[in-house]
């Protein structure tokens, strides 16, 4: 049987006296790609930061690929093969775009230099958000949407196998939605695993091949789209009474 890439095993966190994740089991497996689903307040982005190191757990352990991460620095669980996306963009606004993904490709897999090796993989990895156009552009001068996309293209940038997106098609519409979600599921056929916080769940249904349903920092139902959202008892608790459509 095949080890999973990512397992937390009784994972908790509290801030004060309120149980945040009170007891989480979570496992991914390599190549897929999974959504962490939830009405708000439901602990999606406090799993990532305990996954990534900006948080630690008070209890269970976090292990990528047979490696233990618990108490590793954010920048150490990077250099494991791991990166992520925030709500909010981040982006270095006073350089330009290719050199943004420079960063996010060289930091932690090599020293700060702007080989030709380097810099095609960048461009080929700007093409695939549709920014190759605008590489020698600033960051600051792009639309938010470019900078929506620019944020994906770092995280892609830096050859990590393990891709956590939160929340990656926030403020997108049109066009701009269609870019993410359909570079989502072509991330399997370049060897990544991908997991992802999503409110829509129109992206949900059609990107993710397993979904977990998480309440209370509890993971409360898996399955594929199909299965969860035919489920009332899941819609009353992320809707307050909704249709799952």
């Amino acid at each position: 049987m095949t080890s999973p890439m990512l397992e937390l095993t009784g994972v908790k966190k509290s801030f004060g006296g309120n149980h945040v994740i009170p007891g989480l089991d979570l496992t991914l497996k390599a190549h897929e790609v999974t959504a962490l689903i939830g009405p708000n307040g439901a602990g999606k982005t406090t799993i990532f930061n305990l996954i990534t190191g900006f948080l630690k757990p008070d209890e269970g352990t976090v292990v990528y690929k047979g490696q233990g991460l618990t108490g590793l620095t954010p920048e150490n669980v990077f250099r494991k093969g791991m990166v992520r996306t925030f709500q909010e963009v981040r982006v270095f606004g006073g350089i330009t775009v290719l050199e943004n993904v420079l960063v996010g490709r060289e930091h932690g897999f090599g020293s700060w230099r702007k080989t030709k090796e380097n810099k095609q993989a960048a461009m080929e990895t700007l093409a695939l958000v549709g920014l190759d156009g605008k590489a020698h552009t600033e960051a600051r001068d792009l639309s938010y949407a470019e900078q929506k996309f620019l944020s994906l293209a770092r995280v892609l940038g830096s050859d990590a196998e393990l891709l956590l997106l939160d929340e990656p098609t926030s403020g997108l519409d049109g066009r701009s939605l269609d870019v993410v979600t359909g570079l989502i599921p072509r991330l399997k056929e370049m060897n990544r695993t991908v997991l992802i916080i999503e409110h829509n769940l129109d992206v949900v249904r059609s990107i993710a091949e397993r979904i977990v349903f998480l309440e209370s920092g509890r993971v409360i139902a898996t399955g594929t789209g199909d299965e969860l959202f035919a489920r009332q008892d899941l819609a009353d608790i992320y809707f307050g009474g909704g249709t799952v459509q």
